[in-house]
């Protein structure tokens, strides 16, 4: 019985050293990206004379889910199944139809959110360089990557860890992009912080035929914070920027994934309460600046949301469903129109949404 005992005690020992052990590594290997970080724009730009005005163009955004998510799919955080996806072979054929539904749009402009790099989730595959391989180069296109977060391997589930995140925000655009600069975003700086990563947005700016600027900004804005106030501080070094380029005449599109109900109570649309998902806060529009609107993409007679939660696979009858995805825009900007486009969640837990618009 001693015995027994003494190797039951050694186990528990190693065991805590181990998560003591586990915990420092953690919390000492967590950093942040330092803020205003010049971005090098890539690739090259036929369409060297600027973006013209009074013509129609478009911008479309889509959180692609580090191609994990397929209608199959459910993610642990929240409340499905999986940490990973399927394999490095599923990712590899998600990029495939990632990539060819983004080249089917022909946009003028892209705006991607969740594209890893090098991490353990999406074995790896730099989904970045497919992206800017077969949509920026090749077609001629000018583009940026900003590393949104590089965080340290997070060792669940036990089962099958989550592991290290290498992601970012990557810009394509028909026009050349002059210059981009990577802003860090408040955070948590609690222990939430080793959940909800780092944050950023980026900021491309690429020349108008009149002299002026298309201030282009990609954000990916937190979604597990447990203090409200973070998002409001997001939102308010947001407004800053966009405020600060306005009023030196330019012309401002930010587009990405608020990680906010933008329609006010998605549920009136898409039919399924969001009672039991208290992240789905609603986007403040009292907040917006004067001189700015939010463009949330709905057609009202046939809506289609932007995002599902990912608690379960795709089905429309059970999925509770929202509109995460959109646009601001400063009012010298004309809106044409903006949709979502309908994929049915194939390739990601995120719709593309896009924007039609021209430079007044």
């Amino acid at each position: 019985m001693k015995k027994a005992l003494k190797i039951t005690g050694i186990i528990l020992l190693a065991l805590l050293v181990l998560f003591g052990g586990y915990l420092v590594y953690l919390f000492s290997s967590y950093h942040r990206i330092e803020d205003n970080q010049v971005i090098t724009p890539g690739g090259t730009s036929a369409l060297e004379v600027g973006v013209p005005t009074g013509k129609d163009l478009q911008v479309t955004a889509w959180n692609i889910g580090f191609a994990a998510y397929t209608d199959q799919y459910s993610f642990f955080m929240d409340g499905g199944k999986y940490s990973r996806a399927f394999s490095k072979e599923a990712v590899i054929e998600n990029m495939d139809d990632i990539t060819a539904e983004l080249a089917g749009f022909d946009s003028d402009f892209y705006l991607i959110q969740e594209v890893d790099t090098d991490s353990t989730r999406s074995y790896h595959v730099n989904e970045s360089e497919i992206l800017t391989n077969r949509l920026g180069d090749e077609a001629s296109r000018s583009y940026t990557f900003a590393m949104n977060y590089d965080s340290p391997y997070l060792f669940y589930p036990f089962t099958k860890p989550h592991g290290k995140s290498k992601s970012g925000l990557l810009t394509i655009s028909d026009y050349a992009i002059e210059s981009s600069m990577r802003r860090s975003l408040p955070v948590q700086t609690d222990v939430a912080k080793i959940m909800d990563l780092d944050r950023c947005y980026v900021i491309n700016r690429i020349p108008a035929e009149n002299g002026k600027e298309l201030v282009l900004i990609n954000f990916h804005l937190s979604a597990y914070t447990t203090d409200p106030t973070i998002a409001d501080r997001q939102l308010e070094m947001l407004y800053e920027d966009m405020c600060a380029e306005y009023a030196k005449g330019n012309y401002v599109i930010c587009g990405g994934d608020f990680n906010k109900d933008l329609l006010g109570d998605s549920s009136v649309y898409f039919g399924i309460s969001k009672e039991n998902y208290s992240w789905a806060r609603r986007f403040p529009i009292e907040s917006l600046p004067e001189g700015f609107s939010l463009v949330a993409p709905l057609d009202e007679d046939f809506p289609v949301p932007s995002a599902r939660n990912a608690d379960s696979p795709w089905d429309p009858e059970t999925n509770f469903q929202i509109t995460l995805d959109g646009f601001m825009v400063s009012d010298n900007v004309k809106v044409n129109k903006s949709n979502v486009v309908d994929t049915q969640f194939k390739y990601s837990d995120h719709n593309p949404v896009q924007l039609d618009f021209r430079l007044e």
